[in-house]
Order: structure tokens, then sequence, then C-alpha cells
């Protein structure tokens, strides 16, 4: 018998696999938190022996190498991936026994498209294959994006994406289960994966790539590709010098003053709270960005890399948590930390600052007034389906180098559901403008009698 567990990264849309059977396992495109995997190897009673990589990650810090060094696991890595450490390459065709007594075998099968070098992994039982892992090649309902490695080479990754999932579909039964890395919110997806499960059977029924011919195909996923997060080209680079053991230790603790010196610095100072407390009151100046929610994504896309950065939480669960999340994407140390509420983290005659939150359908009834500014703050794709009439439109993550284009008056900010305008309120709420974060589904605007146009 074999088992897979699936090691969740819920906050960047990824997942990473521990395969294996009675006695040892693999490890298939870890998160940069390799406790987690140790973990889940402690409680199944095994050793891994093998780390794998599908492809050279542009979302996230890798643990693959660290895993290996501390497990002593061969680290496989697709050949054609330029990496400057020591790794097994691995090249199409390959097989790996994960576990012998179990008649388990991982077999290589190349499939380009999301990088040239992209390699996925097939899970053979007794020689009958019984999982994939595709990291970014096909997915659920959709593959992953083929523009990440360089704009030349766009449409021909494109097309080979294309044959890389023909490919499994080809050669896999259709009962195989295909276990992608990538699709559950990430934006190395092309378009958004449906569901949480399939196997090849059903993708052969739904996805594009399977049932389109390939001009068509290529024509739509390159017209569909959306902005991808600055922070990607960061991602890259370090996964292949090979990344350094991640530091979880607390950071140094930082007091009203500190805050205040660091704010006065230029530095970011950040409120993970969720958005109705920091509304309510919070340090002038400070940006929040919920712990709840995806904080690593956006967080890393606006920052301007390297900037140090002040983490407020409300307790140090919270604190610790985002600080695990935020060594994913690259944003190892915080400078300094403090938990509780802004009535600590202010100085004595110090007022914490606030902001209004509304509904859409409260801004309905002040849309008509003087001085009213609508802020669109959502992607273009999202926009081309529908926005408010005379809305002023600078998706979120343009925002922090475009505040001077938004019109003078009461800054009304919108997004598709709340959280991404609150990021946005904040940003506009440390410039000095009056702001209302409108909290609330896009879907209630037109109910809410605004006017709503489709591009």
């Amino acid at each position: 018998m074999f088992f897979v567990d699936t090691i969740e990264v819920a906050g960047l849309g990824n997942r990473g696999y521990l395969a294996g059977g009675g006695r040892t396992a693999v490890e298939v495109d870890p998160p940069r938190d390799v406790d987690r995997v140790l973990t889940a190897a402690a409680r199944r009673g095994v050793r891994i022996t093998h780390v794998v990589e599908t492809h050279v990650h542009n979302d996230y810090v890798t643990g693959g190498l660290e895993l290996s060094r501390l497990t002593g696991a061969a680290y496989l890595v697709p050949a054609g991936a330029r990496v400057s450490f020591a790794r097994t390459p691995v090249h199409d065709g390959d097989a790996t026994d994960v576990d012998p007594a179990a008649g388990l075998t991982l077999r290589a099968l190349a499939t380009p498209g999301h990088t040239p070098h992209h390699t996925s992994y097939v899970l053979e039982e007794g020689g009958t294959a019984v999982a994939v892992f595709t990291g970014g090649s096909l997915l659920i309902g959709t593959v992953g994006r083929p523009d990440l490695v360089e704009p030349r080479l766009t449409e021909r990754l494109a097309r080979e994406q294309y044959a890389s999932a023909r490919r499994l579909a080809a050669e896999l039964p259709d009962d195989t289960a295909v276990l992608p890395t990538h699709g559950f919110g990430s934006f190395c997806s092309a378009n958004q994966a449906a569901g949480e499960s399939t196997t090849i059977g059903r993708e052969k029924a739904s996805n594009a790539a399977l049932t389109r011919d390939v001009d068509s195909f290529v024509a739509n996923l390159l017209a569909g590709l959306d902005d991808v997060p600055a922070y990607y080209v960061h991602m890259g680079p370090a996964n292949a010098a090979g990344p350094a053991p991640v530091d979880l230790t607390p950071p140094a603790p930082a007091d009203a003053d500190e805050i205040a010196a660091r704010l006065a610095a230029g530095e970011w100072v950040v409120d993970l709270r969720n958005r109705v407390a920091f509304a309510e009151g919070h340090v002038s100046g400070s940006l929040n960005f919920e712990a709840e929610g995806q904080l690593a994504t956006y967080l890393a896309w606006l920052i301007p890399w390297g900037k140090p950065v002040t983490l407020l939480a409300e307790s140090a669960e919270q604190l610790t948590t985002a600080q695990r999340e935020l060594t994913r994407v690259g944003i190892d140390r915080p400078a300094a930390a403090a938990t509780g509420a802004p009535a600590g983290w202010l100085r004595e005659g110090e007022e914490p600052a606030s902001f209004r939150r509304a509904t859409f359908a409260d801004l309905a009834e002040r849309r008509s007034e003087d001085g009213v500014v609508v802020l669109d703050v959502r992607r273009s794709s999202e926009r081309a389906g529908g926005f408010i009439e005379g809305s002023v439109h600078i998706p979120i993550h343009t925002l922090r180098g475009r505040l001077d284009e938004v019109p003078g008056g009461e800054v009304w900010v919108y997004c598709a559901c709340g959280a991404r305008a609150a990021i946005a309120a904040s940003l506009v709420d440390a410039s000095g403008r009056d702001v209302v974060a409108v909290d609330d589904s896009f879907a209630a605007a037109e109910k809410a009698g605004l006017t709503v146009r489709a591009d």
C-alpha cells in the first residue's frame, strides 16, 4: 500500500506532497518551512529518501535543498534547470525507487511549458501508474502559465504546455490521480483552477488543453494571462542559487518609540490584524495586510523589495504564523515586531488613526455628492467584467506608485470582496487622504443602485 499526504500552502495557493510506503518516502515540491514535512514523515513513520522538484519555482522559495541536507535524501532536480548547487539531475524516463518493499517507483516525464525544463513524476505501484505529480503542467481544469521565464519564449512554451498535457493524457490511465503543485489560488495558474482533486480521465473531458485544437488553446491561454506578482522576479534566482535555511526565531521587540522611528525613516510598519480592527484604530502611517488573507502574496507584491518591515500583531501566535508565511516568499527576517493593540504601539499623547468602512449601498447614497472619488483597485481582467461608472481604476499592485493619480476628495475604494480594498485604503490613509473602505462584495454594487458597466 502507498500513501500521499498533501502539504498545503494555502496562502500561496500551492501544494507539496509526501508520498511513500511503509518505510520510505519522497517529498515533491516542498515548502520552505520544511519542519512541516518532517512532522508529516514522522507521523507516518517513514524516512525521506528523495526530495524532488518539478521545476525551479517562480512563486515561492523552495525548501528542497534544506530538506535534502537535513534528511540526507537525494535531491532530484530536472537536468535542464540551471542551478548552483549539487543535485541529482533528472532526465525524461528516469525511474527512482521510492519504497522497493512496497513496489513504489517514481518515473520522470518531461513536460515543458510552465518552464522549459519542467518535469512531472508518475508514482507507480507494481508498475501501474496511480498518481502523477504535475507541478505547473496539467492543473485542475487549466495549466500553469507559460510567461514567467522569458517574454520571447511565452508562445513557444504555451504550445509546449499543450503538448505536455496531451502526453500525460496519452500515456497515463484515466484513473490516475493528478496532483499539481499550483492552481489553488496561485498566480502561477493560467486560469483559476476548478476543484480540489481530479484525474486524467476528468481532465480529458474538461481541460482546454485536452479538448481544443492547439491554435485556439494557445490564443485563449495568452489572452487570459493576468499581471505577474512583482516579487516573482526574485524567486527563480533564489531557488537556482540554493536558498539558505529558514530562521523562524522571534523578531526583536519594538516599542512605541521604535515604531515611530521606523515610520519616520520610511520603513514599512505592517499591521496584521483584521481589517475591521484596523479601520477602527491603528498607528498612523501603518499599512494593513490581514494575516488571515493572502498576506505573503500581497505584501511581497507591494513592498519595495528589501525594505525593512516591522510587524504588528494582536498575538504572538498571529505573529509567528505571519513570519512563517513570509519566509516562503523570501521576506526572511522582520526588522522588529510588537504584539497587542494600538494603545501599546502609540507614544504618550498620540491618538490612533481610523477610517470608515461602508457598503455599496452606502456608496450609492453618497455617489452623487461633490468630492466623492470612487477607486477600483481590482486587476484589469476583473474590471473588464464590470465596473462602477465613473470610477478611477488603479490596480492595487500599482497603487503605491500612483497615489498622485487619485483625484482630490474623499476616496471610496472597492475591490471584489473587501480584502484588497482594505489594503488599498490603508495606503491611501497613510498618504494623508480621507478614505472609506468599501467592505462588500462587488456583486452587491448593481443591486445597491450603482451603475455598473462592462468593457
